[in-house]
């Protein structure tokens, strides 16, 4: 072994769900696994995504030498732009991925061309001191892969995320093969998937939502709607090889639906029968029972198709009696609150809304239970262990399972935290320090606003623009606006301009007048639409940006 010491350093997603990010440095050189981001919580205000603090990387700037991904989930890849913005480094990814990454990077403009490298299972490339190998794993996502690192000091595995699905829909199976070689000849250090670390047994194969969607297919003889999360390419192939079979043909609604499986088409990933894709203008005018609809919008978010849809505000889209409504996802926390409101609604318009827990499965999830995590110990057996990828309590118990491995050579096992540095060298491993780590909070304006506490930044909010708080009362029964809209307003610039307020005012009252009954009756639905409206309003007539706050009095 080397003198020089090897350095491991997360600057995100432990300890959390979302906002991945893994350094590793020898010497002057560090290479970075994954850049996601995460959503934020309620407490946020106006802030539309969360990724991590770049400003340890940014100290050790010239050292950065490249970006590598796992696979294409948003809480991997949803800072990418962000952290090409700081380090002009090639992006290795497989191909699917790397076109997901292509897709966000257009939403921002960055002054030089991104270096993406597109990569293989079983590929092998080198950077600085760095060998690192590509592995096939399966996942709720296709083409994703861990990496094994071999470094002057060992070899490093990392797994990103993962379950070892033994009937995978593309017969694309887990290299476990490839792992346990690895395994024989010596592994220093693994970091493995916790998320499902608290769940005893196996995790299921996606192949087990099939017989729940066939079960429904044979029964619904009207409109069947189908949302599922966009990148969960296999369970959109089950759709759609269901839909041929029964004769429906199957319309795309929503822009990530319809984004993601041109890219999986493209790829060949996704196989589309030939004459099965209608135009969304057509699903209203086509016998019921010969449509199938995959429709954006599972995690209920407010001005999704599905949502839009539920409370008959789609362009394209209209739910009616007798059509089913099938969510194959899981409910993600803090959603619940916004799922169950556009359940009612769909409901409400005489649907079938099928969610939720069922035997045999409307859904599976990604990542590997107990079972599946011990095989991957068992077959790697590491010298160090550090479980990433979950919350604290996950990566305990994470931990706890690969207790029996000290009888084959596992020294430790280090349950780090965002911003925990573990140091390995000839003598060992050991945990060195802390470095600077935090959330930067970026708003729809697309700039991003480094946050150590909320309370400062509020401030700071306030001070610069104020705030609006337009008060609107709603009949919650009927959905009828009982009394004219109030502003308002305090530290807003221009508060004391009747004119303007008047002007505001009525940009409100044109809200409500253009939304319908049942918009009205979600407030959910109405606040973004509020808040959304007046804030172009105010931004192209007074070049302000308060904090809009919509407040609806239901009564």
């Amino acid at each position: 072994m080397s003198d020089r010491k090897l350095q491991v350093v997360p600057l995100g997603g432990l300890g959390e769900f979302g906002m991945h990010m893994m350094a590793f440095r020898y010497g002057d050189d560090i290479i970075v696994i994954d850049a996601g981001m995460m959503f934020p919580e309620d407490e946020l205000l106006g802030v539309d995504i969360v990724t991590p603090d770049l400003t340890w990387l940014k100290e050790n700037r010239e050292h950065v030498r490249a970006l590598l991904l796992t696979h294409g989930h948003e809480d991997h890849i949803g800072a990418v732009a962000f952290f090409l913005e700081e380090f002009n480094v090639p992006v290795y990814g497989t191909p699917f991925t790397l076109s997901l990454v292509e897709r966000r990077l257009e939403e921002y403009s960055l002054d030089f061309e991104p270096e993406l490298k597109p990569v293989h299972p079983k590929v092998m490339i080198t950077v600085g001191p760095f060998r690192v190998e590509f592995i096939h794993v399966t996942h709720s996502i296709v083409a994703c892969v861990a990496m094994a690192i071999t470094t002057p000091v060992g070899v490093i595995i990392h797994t990103g995320d993962f379950k070892v699905d033994p009937t995978p829909t593309d017969n694309v199976l887990f290299d476990l093969h490839t792992l346990a070689e690895y395994g024989k000849r010596g592994v220093l250090l693994l970091l493995s998937d916790s998320t499902n670390a608290d769940r005893p047994g196996y995790s299921d194969s996606e192949r087990a939502v099939r017989p729940r969607l066939e079960d429904i297919f044979n029964r619904s003889d009207s409109r069947l709607f189908v949302s599922c999360f966009s990148s969960s390419i296999h369970r959109m192939q089950q759709i759609l090889d269901l839909s041929n079979e029964f004769g429906r043909k199957v319309a795309l609604v929503g822009r990530s639906m319809i984004s993601v499986t041109e890219i999986a088409h493209r790829h060949g990933l996704l196989d589309i029968p030939d004459g099965i894709l209608m135009r969304p203008q057509d699903i209203m005018n086509t016998k019921p029972n010969k449509v199938t609809v995959l429709i954006s919008g599972t995690q209920g978010e407010p001005m999704s198709a599905l949502s839009r849809a539920a409370v008959d505000n789609h362009k394209q889209v209209s739910i009616n009696k007798g059509d089913t409504v099938v969510l194959s996802s899981r409910i993600i926390p803090g959603n619940e609150k916004t799922i169950f409101r556009m359940i009612d609604h769909l409901s409400k318009r005489g649907a079938d809304v099928m969610y939720g827990n069922m035997n045999p499965p409307l859904h599976v999830s990604g990542h590997g239970s107990m079972e599946e995590l011990r095989l991957v110990l068992n077959l790697v057996r590491p010298r160090y262990f550090i479980p990433v990828h979950g919350e604290y309590r996950q990566m305990a118990k994470h931990a706890r399972l690969a207790e029996h491995l000290r009888h084959v050579g596992l020294e430790e096992t280090f349950i780090l935290e965002t911003g925990d540095v573990l140091e390995i060298d000839k003598l060992g491993a050991r945990r060195a320090g802390r470095v600077t780590v935090g959330r930067v909070c970026i708003d729809s304006g697309g700039s991003a606003d480094v946050v150590g506490d909320m309370v400062i930044r509020d401030r700071r909010v306030l001070s610069e623009d104020g705030i609006v708080l337009p008060v609107i009362a709603i009949n919650k029964h009927s959905g009828r606006v009982e009394a004219t809209p109030e502003l308002v307003s305090r530290g807003f610039a221009l508060e004391d301009d009747p004119d303007f307020m008047r002007a505001a005012k009525e940009s409100v009252q044109r809200t409500l007048e253009n939304s319908s009954d049942e918009e009205k009756m979600d407030y959910g639905v109405m606040k973004e639409k509020i808040r959304g409206d007046l804030k172009r309003y105010i931004n192209k007539h007074a070049d302000r940006r308060p904090l809009i706050m919509p407040v609806i009095l239901e009564i």
